[in-house]
């Protein structure tokens, strides 16, 4: 099977702005697709990076917007895994590339597709708005059988400040770390967040 992972490589993660500058969103960005790639290996398969600009030596670059690149590169029997997902862990990977359905789902918190497994000759993406809607109506539209894998670590996606709080909650990789280094978690309002040191 084919795992893509799309990647954006100028001014990832601008949502983080309020909490990380350009050169640590770059860094931070850069370690969880690391530790995505990471997972995506120890679950079995060899990840291709679908990256907005050469990024390294065996990456595919394709310029234009997230649903198109994907739709050129999507054939049957492909995966798709976003590159934020810094919880993503071997087994739960394994659970979504190995359940046997036309379309297998892993929705992200609302309403977007964090992870996707293709195998339906006719299906495609579309990245817009509440995709993992979108998503399931395609499924029917096309009659391919279509099956959500209910996970809080596929669906946790990291592109708010409340959003590092889970990675230093649950994450054990190098974005993690990183993160450590530089935050500590924060309690205010019954919320736990983070806070420089």
């Amino acid at each position: 099977m084919q795992v893509l992972v799309p990647y954006r490589v100028d001014e990832p993660k601008t949502r983080l702005a309020p909490v990380l500058d350009d050169e640590e969103r770059r860094e931070f960005s850069r370690l969880m697709l690391a530790d995505v790639l990471a997972a995506v290996r120890s679950a079995g398969y060899d990840p291709t990076v679908l990256s907005t600009a050469p990024l390294s030596g065996g990456d595919c670059v394709d310029e234009r917007p997230l649903t198109v690149a994907v739709n050129s590169h999507l054939e049957p029997n492909t995966a798709v895994v976003m590159a934020d997902l810094a919880l993503a862990t071997p087994s739960v990977l394994g659970e979504l590339f190995e359940t046997n359905e036309d379309v297998v789902l892993a929705p992200g918190r609302g309403g977007g597709t964090n992870a996707i497994v293709a195998r339906h000759p006719q299906f495609r993406v579309d990245y817009h708005g509440a995709s993992y809607r979108d998503h399931v109506e395609i499924c029917k539209a096309i009659g391919a059988s279509v099956r959500t894998i209910d996970s809080y670590r596929l669906g946790t996606d990291i592109d708010e400040p409340a959003d590092l709080a889970e990675v230093l909650l649950h994450g054990d990789g190098r974005a993690a770390d990183w993160l450590d280094d530089r935050f500590e978690l924060s309690t205010s309002n019954g919320r736990t967040g983070v806070k420089r040191y």
